[in-house]
């Protein structure tokens, strides 16, 4: 095309054009499409000479590509110009469209600025439109822009011309054939990098993906593989709590297969004194301490700990759940309680325990004050803090103040239907002699067996206890005066009867003495009531009757 005369032009070398621009946007990667625009400037636009140089993400612009000296391109590769002096250059000279020309009476001023570039030696002009070695050629390459136009884009990088083969400066259509082509190399460079951006951007979804599959991988196989309980639960919606999936040993401690755990919340399988105390757990995605039913009705204590698992747009969405199994440890803190509050001998509450189921039931209640009226809703009319009220009692002997059930003793020495908590004080007679006779193993055979025969003799809900030595005292509520008589005499009657202790049959005798507790009174003051009156029964029994042979 360059030997050719303007506006001549061989349909060939159109086809060429053509060509090239084709294998521009064909090329298979970023280096390979500036190469190509390079070698096309030389192949079909009549250049002995092209570089590329490509605007880099700081703004500089970096030679990318060369094409028709190997030694210049050996030397300038790789190097890079700063975009002010790319500026100023594109700045000067003459204006031929999109193209900026600067001739060599003028570009002897960029010999020493930091582009880079090439020297060509050559002998002076001859004629006006000859080409000069030291003359300047450059295309602008700009992204296509909103409006379509070749420079109503950001500028992504300047194609640099030399020696053309005709020896001339451009004519309008050459002038015209660069821009085009600087125009079409732009889309190409344009289309190459964005096919770059996305080919980084798949494989680093791939690797993104292999990597998600790989956790995901590794999560089910310490779920599955946990030597503890694991669940996943849903969290909000209509199937909030629902267990969406639970490993094998979560199925193992319960008794129940995966398939049937799927039918289940952990509030279907939480023992009913737990539930308060799985929802706070719940809600908090905290750790707590509960019994979880198994398949066969029982219960076992677990240890939970929740882990909200949660969406970055959605909020939280599961709740991820550890189970241990705590059983043995639960068994041994209650052997260790039961050991601290139960005597070690007869397996009954102890002084202490004693003490504080007593203590449960009292409270210092004022004892008098005035007051003007009582309204059950409301309390005492005109009731300030600090003022004591004596109210009437209500059904059964109890008062009802302060959200606390009053303990009311029965009045006098006769029956008058008062019912209340009668503490009975119980002291075995003739022990010591059996002691003595026949050793401690046989006391400590009476005494288990005293026990027993007080425990069986009593309701579900009473209390005996083992107050020391041999006396133990009995907690029964909601007996009148009547009742606890009764209550003793048939103690006493399965007391006396005889105990196998020692390979021998033996008797011991008891003593019992009735006390009455109510609020106002300590632990320690209503026993010493009943132990008082137990002294005064024992007394008033002739000694022989005290103990039934």
């Amino acid at each position: 095309m360059e030997t050719e005369s303007e506006p001549y032009v061989r349909l060939a070398s159109l086809r060429q054009l053509h060509q090239v621009m084709a294998d521009m946007n064909t090329a298979r990667s970023l280096a390979d499409t500036l190469q190509t625009v390079a070698d096309g400037v030389v192949t079909a636009l009549g250049y002995e000479l092209a570089c590329v140089n490509l605007v880099r993400p700081d703004g500089d612009l970096v030679v990318a590509a060369f094409s028709g000296n190997p030694a210049a391109e050996a030397l300038i590769t790789g190097r890079v110009g700063s975009r002010a002096s790319w500026e100023r250059r594109l700045s000067m000279g003459e204006q031929w469209g999109d193209l900026v020309f600067i001739p060599h009476t003028e570009g002897w001023i960029l010999d020493d600025d930091d582009v880079p570039q090439w020297y060509t030696e050559g002998p002076a002009p001859r004629f006006e439109d000859e080409w000069h070695p030291s003359d300047r050629l450059f295309a602008p390459m700009y992204a296509p822009g909103a409006h379509g136009g070749a420079a109503s884009g950001e500028l992504i990088g300047v194609l640099s011309v030399d020696r053309p083969r005709n020896g001339r400066r451009p004519g309008a259509w050459g002038r015209e054939a660069l821009q085009m082509y600087a125009f079409q190399a732009a889309i190409a460079i344009s289309n190459a990098r964005l096919r770059a951006n996305m080919q980084r951007a798949l494989v680093r979804l791939e690797r993104e993906q292999q990597a998600l599959r790989a956790s995901e991988e590794s999560f089910r196989q310490a779920f599955e593989y946990a030597p503890s309980g694991m669940a996943i639960a849903e969290m909000g919606g209509d199937q909030h709590g629902r267990i969406l999936r639970t490993n094998d040993a979560l199925c193992r401690l319960l008794g129940r297969p995966a398939s049937a755990m799927r039918r289940y919340s952990f509030s279907d399988l939480v023992h009913p004194e737990d539930i308060g105390t799985l929802l706070r757990t719940s809600a908090e995605g905290g750790r707590a301490e509960l019994r979880l039913g198994r398949r066969d009705g029982s219960y076992v204590w677990v240890s939970l700990r929740n882990s909200v698992v949660a969406d970055a747009a959605d909020g939280p969405r599961f709740l991820l759940t550890h189970v241990e199994d705590i059983e043995e440890r639960k068994r041994r803190e209650l052997q260790l309680a039961h050991r601290a509050s139960h005597d070690s001998l007869t397996g009954l509450p102890n002084s202490a325990e004693l003490r504080s189921r007593l203590s449960a039931r009292l409270c210092q209640r004022p004892q008098s004050g005035p007051y003007d009226s009582y309204d059950a809703a409301y309390g005492p009319a005109g009731y300030e803090p600090g003022h004591a009220f004596d109210f009437p009692p209500g059904a059964d002997g109890y008062d009802v103040y302060d959200h606390h059930v009053h303990t009311v003793a029965p009045e006098g020495d006769h029956d008058d239907g008062t019912k209340g908590l009668a503490v009975l004080f119980c002291d075995l007679d003739g022990f010591k002699s059996i002691n003595d006779r026949f050793g401690h193993n046989a006391g400590d055979a009476v005494l288990i067996e005293v026990a027993r025969r007080l425990s069986n003799g009593v309701r579900d809900g009473d209390t005996v206890a083992r107050l020391g030595g041999d006396e133990f005292v009995i907690l029964a509520d909601g007996l009148g005066r009547a009742d606890a008589a009764d209550l003793a005499v048939r103690l006493r009657n399965e007391i006396i009867q005889p105990i196998r202790a020692e390979g021998r049959a033996v008797r011991v005798g008891a003593s019992f003495g009735i006390g009455w507790a109510h609020c106002g009174m300590t632990a320690d003051e209503v026993l010493k009531s009943a132990d008082e009156r137990m002294y005064v029964e024992k007394r008033s029994r002739p000694k022989q009757h005290r103990r039934a042979g």
